[in-house]
C-alpha cells in the first residue's frame, strides 16, 4: 500500500499517451511553459516598476534635504 513502484508509473504513463496522443501531450507542455515563462516575466517586470517607483521617491527624498 506503500508508495507505487516504477512499473505502475510506466503502465499509468502508457494509458495516458494512449488516452492523449504525444502530439496533445506535447503541446499541453509548451503551453504550461509559455504560461510559466510569461508569469516569471510579469514578476520580474513587477520587481523593476517597484525598484523604479522606489528609487523616484529616494531621490525626491534627497532634494528635499
Amino acid at each position: 500500500m506503500g508508495s507505487f513502484s516504477i512499473w505502475h508509473w510506466a503502465v499509468v504513463l502508457l494509458i495516458v499517451v494512449l488516452i492523449f496522443g504525444t502530439k496533445k501531450l506535447r503541446n499541453i507542455g509548451k503551453d504550461l511553459g509559455g504560461a510559466v515563462h510569461d508569469f516569471k516575466q510579469g514578476l520580474n517586470e513587477s520587481d523593476r516598476e517597484i525598484a523604479k517607483k522606489d528609487a523616484v521617491i529616494d531621490h525626491n527624498d534627497d532634494n528635499k534635504a
